[in-house]
């Protein structure tokens, strides 16, 4: 991988989810309720999947939400943070490997179903990783996954990066750069998936103290981990002032505070003769001459 991929310190990612693991049930709310959704979105589909992976799978919550009618006979933990691999084995009971998404260590075809939650945001190389995903499903297989996407925590966002340049007279990048919903699609075709589908939905969780958020980020082992980040602790002063500007912009009648999280879903198959293709361009046998009025009888008024 080139020194330009680097756009996260995989170390730092590591570390933080390392430290979080130990009280990561108090902080779990996100990633519970994503996972929730995520196993509804698996009640649409009426085959089983035999053996899946959790990419990502910290403290194993997702193992909860998949439905019994995905008939699910191996589930394997599989997490960047020895420390979590370890946590999702002792909830789940379920195989749990340490290892790196930008580097998979599966053969091709062996996995049914790849599942991730709220894990892809923090890859370098993700059109990489998602050709490596397609290669280790089977012919058929499922990738459904969950990523933070661009508006999550617009709001602190905004604040932090007044304060700082208020403050300090200057700006650093204090938060991670998120995929775009329009350009997921395309990652999936890139990727070598077949019948690529993204779409997005916004869940919003109110505070009552932005201090309390910055809390709940550490808590949740979601902190900075850009490559470019400042490693020196943030003042004292700036916090507070991206407290104040939080509450002076985005607090609500009853004085609570926004913090909106974009979800990114993706769902994508392993190419398999069976499914449905396109058609051929030229191949339609309707004529679009068949679909409109003649032009002396359209009542249309400009």
């Amino acid at each position: 991988m080139s020194d330009m991929m680097n756009i996260f310190n995989r170390r730092a990612v590591r570390a933080h989810r390392d430290r979080a693991a130990t009280t990561y049930r108090d902080f779990d709310f996100l990633f519970t309720e994503v996972a929730e959704r995520l196993g509804d979105r698996l009640l649409d589909i009426t085959r089983g999947f035999p053996v899946a992976l959790d990419l990502g799978s910290r403290g194993g919550d997702m193992a909860r939400f998949i439905p019994p009618r995905s008939a699910v006979e191996t589930l394997i933990n599989f997490d960047l943070s020895p420390a979590m691999a370890a946590r999702a084995r002792a909830t789940n009971g379920n195989i749990s490997l340490c290892g790196d998404e930008e580097f998979l260590p599966f053969r091709e075809h062996t996995l049914d179903l790849v599942i991730s939650n709220l894990n892809l945001h923090w890859v370098n190389d993700l059109p990489g990783a998602l050709s490596q995903i397609r290669r280790a499903l089977k012919p058929d297989g499922l990738f459904l996954a969950a990523l933070l996407g661009g508006e999550t925590l617009k709001e602190l966002r905004m604040a932090l990066a007044a304060a700082e340049i208020e403050i300090e007279s200057g700006f650093s990048p204090r938060m991670s750069p998120l995929t775009e919903v329009k350009d997921a699609g395309n990652l999936l075709s890139r990727a070598g998936f077949a019948l690529p589908v993204a779409d997005t939905e916004t869940i919003t969780v109110s505070y009552g103290d932005p201090l309390k958020l910055m809390a709940d980020l550490r808590g949740m082992g979601e902190t900075n981990a850009t490559a470019l980040r400042r490693t020196s602790f943030s003042r004292r002063a700036t916090l507070m002032r991206a407290a104040e500007i939080y509450l002076e912009k985005y607090a609500t009648r009853d004085g609570r505070l926004p913090a909106t999280f974009e979800i990114i879903y993706l769902t994508a198959w392993a190419p398999h003769e069976s499914q449905q293709k396109p058609l051929q361009p030229g191949s339609g046998k309707v004529s679009l001459s068949t679909m409109f009025m003649d032009d002396d009888t359209s009542d249309t008024e400009t």
